[in-house]
């Protein structure tokens, strides 16, 4: 069985404006590795929930990439 490939580090920016524009599509969550990210997509990002949340979650620093590493300043 192959590993999982490590995202590179994204920029807290790069996120934020993905986040803003493309958040009902979970390709923020995409991009910074999480596997989960599907579930926005069929969801419209929670009926646009989640993806409020993970912007806010961004913006404060409380969301990083999927391995626990912070996004970049």
């Amino acid at each position: 069985m192959a590993e999982a490939e490590e995202k590179k580090q994204q920029p807290k920016m790069t996120m934020l404006i993905v986040c803003w524009f493309l958040g009902t599509l979970g390709i923020h969550r995409l991009m910074m590795g999480y596997s989960n990210w599907w579930i926005q997509l069929l969801t419209f990002g929670g009926c646009m929930v989640w993806m409020y949340i993970d912007l806010f979650n961004i913006f404060t620093g409380k969301m990083g990439m999927a391995d626990g590493r912070p996004l970049l300043d």
